[in-house]
């Protein structure tokens, strides 16, 4: 197994990709693209019948403390779980830790080509869609915040496809009925971010195809 110190490097030379990334597209021209490829999958899901965002919104915001619950899921609840997951088998040295960490990696790495090519504004920017974190005096588009991430990058959704790689990782290691429920707990994130505003349909299932690609390129 590769030191603390390699796998420090290999997260932070991940990250640091994405924030290249987001450098090149985080412009005025770059936003004005992802707002009109928003606007595109909304059309795109309304002629095939998916646009259930201000649906499942409008649920959800029926019981503002479920509100508050599903913010906390998307802020930092998902990434929390999947880097502590990580840091879990490291710490114990598993061995299975080299898989799970090549596929998180995989899953990151692959979704920033998308993320050049197709910026794409969120949700909560458009038309119709709350943004529920800036209802609660959370601004994701304050200029701090912003720096630390990419704003127009909901295409495919991170957060689907990291639930994917992590939720099974857990589900094949448990040992009882309850433990393999963890293969539920994609489609609770994927939920969240059409709860909270933060990804289209579209996102999530692009998010769901990547987390499982990367699952099967790491074996």
């Amino acid at each position: 197994m590769r030191s603390a110190r390699t796998e420090a490097a290999i997260g932070l030379g991940a990250y640091a990709a994405y924030l290249a990334v987001r450098r090149l597209v985080w412009t005025e021209q770059g936003r004005a693209k992802a707002d009109g490829n928003a606007r595109a999958l909304i059309d795109l899901e309304r002629r095939l019948g998916l646009f259930i965002e201000p649906r499942v919104q409008a649920i959800a915001m029926r019981a503002p403390r479920l509100v508050d619950l599903l913010n906390a899921g998307y802020a930092a609840g998902n990434v929390a779980l999947s880097v502590g997951w990580l840091i879990y088998l490291f710490n114990r040295g598993d061995p299975d830790f080299a898989r799970e960490r090549r596929a998180a990696v995989l899953a990151f790495l692959a979704g920033l080509p998308v993320f050049l090519a197709f910026p794409t504004a969120p949700p909560r920017t458009q038309e119709g869609i709350v943004d529920t974190l800036r209802d609660r005096g959370i601004d994701l588009g304050h200029p701090w915040l912003v720096r630390l991430y990419n704003p127009i990058a909901a295409m495919p959704s991170h957060h689907v496809a990291f639930a994917v790689v992590t939720g099974e990782g857990l589900a094949r290691r448990a040992r009882t009925r309850m433990g393999r429920a963890w293969r539920g707990y994609a489609p609770v994130v994927a939920l969240v971010v059409l709860a909270t505003g933060n990804h289209f349909v579209v996102d999530v299932a692009a998010g769901g195809v990547l987390g499982a690609i990367a699952r099967r390129l790491s074996r």
